[in-house]
């Protein structure tokens, strides 16, 4: 798939002037920042031995004594934050529940006790992120507090070009937006997990708000993209049906 806009999106992206890199940073990271995300990549770009070795022993395959020694060893709270910190989704407590073999009940009374530990209540330390009940499920965010510190850091870092994957899987949600991660790798064909991160840290996509009836997450186009691209409104962004040897190929319409 062609996206008409990606030559001049790819271009500016590359070398964003000074303004539109300290706008595209801003953006980068809200109060509603990716913070599982975040930790999920460095968690697993310099995993723990012990972090390794839970991990081998809980490997999907495990027989079930395995991982019911594995739930053993650990507490509720432990695995509740592991499951969390790896969520591309709001997990609801039923589905924690699921994963940790505990009451729904129980689980929820670990989730508020967390979620107070992280805000300090106790002791008075907050952490450098909070866990937030939203769209009927659990998720870790960073906290507001700290967006100007996030948002320094991406500005720093050195800008990289768009893959062909990051920018057909932006033409998708730029044309059919919102859209929920599902219906984006339904139309791609492949995973979009891990470019659809990258499209939030740099600042081009933004979380919109959540579908009604499955509590997925539905994306949509930053400011900042539309900056980039030179235009005020989605509705700019020129007709993609004479791009495509299909027109039927999950763009129903040609303009939004």
């Amino acid at each position: 798939m062609t996206e008409p806009t990606a030559e001049n999106a790819d271009s500016i992206v590359a070398a964003p002037s000074a303004d539109i890199a300290a706008a595209e940073a801003t953006a980068a990271y809200p109060a509603a920042s990716d913070a599982a995300a975040i930790a999920a990549e460095r968690a697993v770009g310099a995993p723990a031995a012990s972090d390794s070795a839970a991990s081998d022993s809980a490997a999907p395959g495990a027989a079930p004594a395995d991982l019911a020694a594995v739930r053993a060893a650990h507490t509720l709270a432990q695995q509740l934050e592991a499951l969390l910190i790896v969520a591309d989704e709001p997990l609801s407590a039923v589905a924690l529940a699921t994963a940790t073999d505990r009451p729904v009940r129980e689980v929820r009374a670990a989730l508020v006790a967390l979620a107070a530990d992280f805000d300090g209540t106790a002791d008075g330390s907050q952490r450098g992120f909070e866990l937030r009940e939203v769209a009927g499920g659990y998720r870790f965010y960073v906290r507001e507090s700290l967006d100007p510190i996030v948002a320094d850091f991406v500005h720093q870092q050195s800008p990289a070009r768009l893959s062909q994957a990051a920018l057909e899987t932006l033409a998708v949600i730029a044309y059919r937006q919102p859209i929920a991660r599902g219906a984006i790798a339904s139309i791609r064909a492949v995973n979009v997990d891990s470019v659809v991160r990258t499209l939030l840290a740099r600042g081009l996509i933004t979380e919109v708000g959540h579908d009604p009836e499955t509590t997925a997450t539905l994306y949509g186009t930053s400011d900042a993209l539309l900056g980039h691209l030179g235009i005020g409104d989605i509705s700019e962004l020129p007709p993609i049906a004479p791009l495509l040897d299909d027109p039927s190929e999950g763009f129903a319409h040609e303009s939004l």
